[in-house]
């Protein structure tokens, strides 16, 4: 890797250690006899997605209906678009259902109806039941909107249920392991009995699919569950290693940054990468805000974790970093070091592409 041709912050990413990342987690699904359909959101680049058919994907999840017109022209012909629809895009919507097998995300009864009256095509429906998340989807209790969704869908020529989906996001807030496994054993029970409910009214199979990286990476028993949708898996981050989804070596993502100032007095490096290039998602460490790690180049990647060097504040193109006094000593200005991202999918999504280390440039989707 030709670190002298970084002159700017640059995303780096390891192919390998993605390649490692999604062979696990596609042998994972595999063993529990459950639908591998990744999450491409966080990499959001054809390029990546091509290292996912190495290991037999063929079903993905997508966040808009941009990033599934995406990554339909290159050749995705399964699609979730997993978030409540844009009905304002119908007329997008309607164009994709015709070169592609699409899945739709509905919460409510006013969705449901409109998609019926006004898609052209066949699509496959989900329902998001809120199962603990409290972001979107029907509240798992309220059973006489869930049913009346359910018929509303089976009335229509074109509406196919598949069934019931959900985000377990609130393990990305877990502490520790058996936060995760809790969260994900109690939102599992409010699913299933939201299925077995639909299946006793209807007398049909309805699927369960659920999508969060830290249930998906720490748990080795899926349960009951059919479908799963990870994606922040691929790259991993801080926020990951923090909850115990992974470990060190699973990152595949770092931000280089150009060293533009130090202050051996207070302790302080600052970097050339701020809010812009990283977010400002952080994690707390050892009582203090913590918006990434950091870490030192070298030819081949980049190197462990510097314990005490953290980021510890951040502006729109600064990072502030607490130094401690080995780091002080051995980086200049002019210089690069790496932040450990706290959340890789913002990172990517803000720096819009990536340097390998073999010194390829990858592309991410343009968008308009």
């Amino acid at each position: 890797m030709s670190n002298h041709n970084i002159t700017k912050p640059t995303l780096l990413v390891d192919i390998e250690r993605v390649r490692t990342n999604i062979k696990r987690m596609s042998e994972k699904a595999q063993r529990n006899n459950v639908e591998f359909r990744p999450h491409f959101k966080t990499h959001q680049s054809a390029e990546i997605g091509e290292i996912f058919r190495e290991f037999g994907v063929n079903k993905i999840t997508v966040t808009t209906v941009e990033m599934a017109e995406y990554f339909a022209q290159h050749g995705w012909s399964d699609i979730t678009i997993a978030m409540p629809v844009n009905l304002r895009e119908i007329d997008k919507i309607n164009e994709l259902t015709s070169i592609a097998p699409l899945g739709l995300i509905v919460d409510s009864e006013f969705s449901s109806k409109f998609l019926s009256e006004n898609i052209f095509n066949k699509v496959n429906i989900w329902i998001e039941i809120n199962a603990g998340y409290n972001r979107s989807g029907v509240i798992n209790d309220s059973i006489s909107e869930i049913l009346r969704i359910t018929e509303i869908i089976r009335n229509s020529q074109k509406l196919k249920l598949s069934g019931i989906l959900s985000h377990f996001g609130n393990t990305y807030s877990a502490k520790s392991l058996e936060d995760v496994q809790n969260i994900f054993a109690d939102s599992h029970i409010k699913m299933q009995k939201v299925r077995i409910l639909l299946e006793s009214k209807f007398g049909s199979e309805f699927k369960i699919s659920v999508g969060d990286t830290p249930s998906c990476s720490i748990l080795e028993d899926f349960g009951q569950v059919d479908e799963i949708r990870p994606g922040n898996f691929v790259f991993y981050d801080l926020m990951q290693l923090n909850i115990g989804a992974c470990t060190e070596k699973d990152i595949a993502v770092t931000l280089a940054c150009p060293v533009i100032s130090k202050n051996s007095e207070k302790n302080e490096i600052v970097l050339y990468g701020g809010a812009i290039h990283l977010s400002k998602e952080y994690i707390i460490y050892n009582g203090r805000k913590c918006f990434g790690a950091i870490t030192t180049l070298n030819a081949k990647s980049w190197c462990k974790i510097i314990q005490n060097a953290f980021v510890k504040s951040i502006s729109q193109e600064h990072a502030v970093v607490n130094a401690p006094e080995s780091l002080l000593k051995t980086v200049e200005i002019g210089d690069l070091l790496g932040i450990i991202p706290v959340h890789s999918c913002l990172t990517a999504n803000l720096m819009r592409k990536y340097l390998t280390t073999d010194d390829r440039i990858i592309e991410m989707a343009k968008f308009r």
